[in-house]
């Protein structure tokens, strides 16, 4: 892929779930938010569901994976058909290591992960997207892989790891938009949100001894992860990046990343 003129930043964001499609404030900030940023040559997502090891890449032109259950009909209707990504494809495999060859599924396509929030952030599906499983919960292992992915950014490539920074689904007690926020969602989201701002790695991967609202804000951490990817993936993970943006929906926090 040919260079661009300056770097792509990477991002981690809160993708929700499909009803954040027809919310006007969370899809008003994603959409703001694509507007700021350079346009992509490409785009290479990791999602919190799609965990696999070893790594694997979806399949260029695969139907969406509908990975979602209780909602209303249409969003199981719905599309997003992008670009081939087969020349992102085989660079990404090109950049893993012989010892961890990346695996190319058949026929996987996008999950809601990476489809719900990209069709609101680039609405008209011009742009390659490939997705790339989600390999391990070790946060030094997803920075190295985040580390070794970097040299995209310098080709035009938005990375994207995906997730939700709190995603205690089991222990949630109102289904609204605007539920009440439960102390551990916002517990955790106060210490992830200042840490962040602080640069500090070390704590947000620590987070199993460090954090509060545990196991409640995480009882599985696959949502919170993909976040070190991002770090991985900047120039200095430790240079705090902007918190985009930030609240709560359904209770849970949508705080989200960009980083240089």
């Amino acid at each position: 892929m040919d260079a661009a003129s300056s770097p792509m930043p990477a991002l981690y964001i809160g993708h929700g779930a499909p009803p954040l499609l027809d919310d006007p404030v969370w899809s008003g900030q994603l959409a703001a938010w694509a507007r700021d940023l350079p346009r992509p040559r490409a785009i290479l997502v990791v999602s919190a569901h799609w965990e696999s090891a070893p790594v694997m890449i979806s399949a260029s032109r695969a139907p969406l994976v509908y990975d979602f259950g209780g909602f209303d009909a249409k969003y199981y209707q719905m599309t997003y058909e992008t670009p081939d990504a087969s020349e992102l494809a085989a660079r990404v495999a090109a950049m893993m290591p012989v010892t961890a060859p990346v695996h190319q599924h058949a026929s996987r396509g996008l999950d809601h992960g990476a489809w719900v929030p990209l069709r609101i952030m680039y609405p008209d599906a011009d742009i390659p997207v490939l997705q790339m499983s989600l390999p391990t919960d070790d946060p030094v292992a997803l920075m190295e892989l985040g580390a070794r992915l970097r040299p995209l950014r310098d080709e035009g490539v938005l990375i994207v790891g995906s997730g939700f920074l709190t995603h205690g689904l089991p222990f949630l007690t109102e289904w609204r938009i605007d539920a009440a926020v439960p102390g551990w969602s916002s517990d955790f989201d106060a210490w992830a949100g200042e840490a962040l701002a602080r640069g500090d790695v070390d704590a947000l991967a620590d987070y199993r001894s460090q954090a509060p609202g545990l196991p409640y804000a995480h009882p599985t951490v696959e949502h919170y992860t993909p976040l070190f990817v991002t770090l991985g993936a900047a120039t200095d993970p430790e240079e705090p990046g902007l918190q985009v943006i930030d609240g709560f929906w359904m209770g849970l926090s949508k705080r989200s990343l960009q980083v240089a």
